[in-house]
């Protein structure tokens, strides 16, 4: 009976051991899943401020003249994100005075395509754009056409600047048989997005 006792002592402290000693076997760790980038949107309508400095080139019978201009603007548009790409259109009107030699309105209807860099967009424009210039008491205006490149970053969800250089060329000014007339433009824009 004492033996039966001693044996029933180690059979119990033996699994009371092997109890205390097992460990739950590991699995693989799984993969906790990369936050998702924030996607932007570039889709929407925007509105917004710019000031342009540039430079005005008339060519007439061989000889040119240049001058410089500065002013004031507001523009208006649409863009749609397709993901990589953004296309969009913009309407923009700009108050310029040419340094004392005269002042005038410079409109401008463009398209715009550029590509979505999450905050960053770089874009191009073409499009036609219009000139009335008041110098002397000689009125000029003219039609041509206009293109550039230009880069946004938006600051919050909602806002949004941008630097662009543009271009507008137009030939036989009206009014002026043979002007012509090209400008080089540099605006700071300033955008609210809706």
């Amino acid at each position: 009976m004492k033996r039966s006792l001693i044996a029933a002592a180690f059979a119990l402290s033996a699994t009371a051991a092997s109890a205390g000693s097992y460990v739950q076997p590991v699995g693989e760790a799984q993969p906790v899943p990369a936050a998702a980038a924030a996607q932007t949107d570039w889709t929407g309508f925007y509105a917004g401020l710019q000031y342009n400095d540039g430079e005005a080139e008339a060519s007439f019978g061989g000889a040119t003249a240049t001058g410089d201009f500065d002013g004031f603007g507001i523009h208006a548009g649409y863009n749609h994100d397709f993901g990589q790409f953004v296309v969009g259109g913009e309407l923009a009107y700009n108050d310029i005075d040419s340094d004392g030699n005269g002042d005038g309105d410079l409109t401008q209807l463009r398209a715009r395509a550029g590509v979505d860099l999450g905050r960053f967009m770089p874009y191009a424009t073409l499009g036609f754009a219009r000139v009335s210039l008041e110098s002397g008491g000689t009125d000029v205006s003219e039609s041509g056409v206009t293109y550039g490149v230009g880069g946004e970053y938006l600051v919050t969800d909602n806002f949004s600047i941008g630097l662009e250089y543009s271009r507008s060329d137009f030939s036989d000014v009206e009014g002026v048989s043979g002007l012509d007339l090209d400008t080089d433009m540099v605006q700071l824009r300033a955008s609210f997005r809706f």
